[in-house]
């Protein structure tokens, strides 16, 4: 308990690999994603079993596969939470170029499943989404350019971080993704701006999305009718706008009571975006505060203990891979209390979706590794031995 307050105890050489692991770990951060994937496997006994019987499968066939694909997630994560930052930026960089190849040959190879998007792949038995293994690689990457702009006689890897960021961005709009997209831009400007970029440049780069956005909605059919369903004064209650809405606003503080929920019947997306929704009407608001706080300890924890780290590396890359996360969360939920137009994003390690929880435990993983205490890693030593 008391590093779980102080922080992890020093690594000592010599150490063997789980001890010295185990001492430098973020014990609140590893707690919290345990804890959501638990919530989340609760979660779909709740909210798959309906769809199950709909589509003539066992009762309990997601609440497997999403089991099945938890725990692999769990252990990619506790392995690459074993690698030195070093090795995080080589396994980054490579797995950011293998997933843009694969969304790049999306338009020819990949397959909408009826939802009017060419998201991903079909295996048979499983599916794939390039972009979300994307976005940790490409944290990585533009962190690596960022931090190597800022050495004596460095490349502009700002400039080259941000033209690869457009590029991902340009194939991501023609699935269309613009979720993703939004995901890509907030992750490089929140590192540009821990770079030192002035804030008024972040602004600018703010009208020129809202200019992008614009375009877009007089150009994608796609996205002008989420904008217009997230603008107009009337929710029909027969979309998934309408059933969340209800579902919430029927769960109260404390739920309707477990298995009692009828939300799940209408929404087809109750086990995936909108499962927030099943949360609150059979648990509550309670319930929704406790996933929200999970979410608030991943993030603020990652956050304080990066801004004692000396390397900008680590700093830029930890900052995007934590921002990212919660955002993406919050952007699930608020879509569902229609704070947000509807995006079709997961809620990371809740959510059902192979691909979707795969990719969080590799970005949980680095993110841990990234937050782990290393010997003379904090920027306070260099600043106290400056003073002296």
């Amino acid at each position: 308990m008391t590093e779980m307050v102080y922080g992890a105890a020093p690594m000592r050489v010599g150490d063997p690999v789980l001890p010295r692991w185990w001492r430098t770990i973020d014990k609140w951060t590893l707690s919290s994603v345990l804890l959501l994937f638990s919530i989340g496997l609760l979660l779909g006994l709740a909210s798959s079993p309906p769809l199950a019987a709909r589509n003539g499968l066992d009762p309990f066939h997601y609440v497997e596969r999403q089991a099945f694909f938890g725990f692999v997630a769990l252990g990619v994560m506790m392995v690459t939470s074993m690698f030195s930052p070093d090795l995080i930026r080589r396994l980054g960089v490579l797995g950011f170029f293998a997933a843009f190849v694969a969304l790049a040959l999306l338009p020819v190879l990949g397959t909408d499943f009826g939802k009017g998007a060419v998201r991903w792949y079909s295996l048979g038995f499983a599916s794939v989404q390039p972009s979300e293994f994307l976005k940790p690689g490409f944290i990585i990457l533009a962190a690596w350019l960022m931090a190597a702009s800022q050495e004596i006689g460095g490349p502009p890897g700002k400039s080259f971080s941000f033209a690869i960021a457009v590029v991902i961005v340009a194939f991501l709009a023609m699935q269309p993704d613009f979720g993703q997209s939004a995901l890509i831009l907030f992750a490089w400007g929140v590192m540009y701006f821990v770079a030192g970029a002035p804030f008024i440049l972040l602004i600018g780069m703010a009208g020129l999305t809202m200019m992008a956005g614009t375009v877009a909605y007089y150009n994608s059919e796609h996205f002008a009718r989420r904008i217009d369903g997230f603008l107009s004064p009337e929710i029909d209650p027969r979309t998934q706008l309408g059933y969340a809405t209800n579902a919430i606003r029927e769960g109260g503080f404390f739920g309707v009571g477990v298995g009692e929920g009828t939300v799940k019947q209408s929404l087809p997306d109750a086990h995936t975006d909108f499962i927030i929704a099943v949360a609150a009407e059979e648990y509550g608001l309670a319930l929704v505060l406790v996933i929200i706080a999970l979410y608030a300890v991943v993030v603020v924890r990652s956050l304080y203990r990066l801004m004692r780290e000396r390397d900008p590396f680590i700093r830029l890359a930890g900052t995007g891979l934590a921002c990212i996360f919660g955002v993406q969360a919050f952007i699930n939920m608020g879509v569902a209390v229609r704070l947000l137009p509807a995006k079709g994003m997961t809620l990371p390690f809740v959510s059902y979706g192979g691909s979707s929880i795969i990719a969080g435990g590799i970005l949980m993983g680095m993110l841990l590794a990234l937050t782990r205490t290393r010997p003379q890693g904090e920027i306070g030593d260099i600043l106290m031995r400056r003073g002296r």
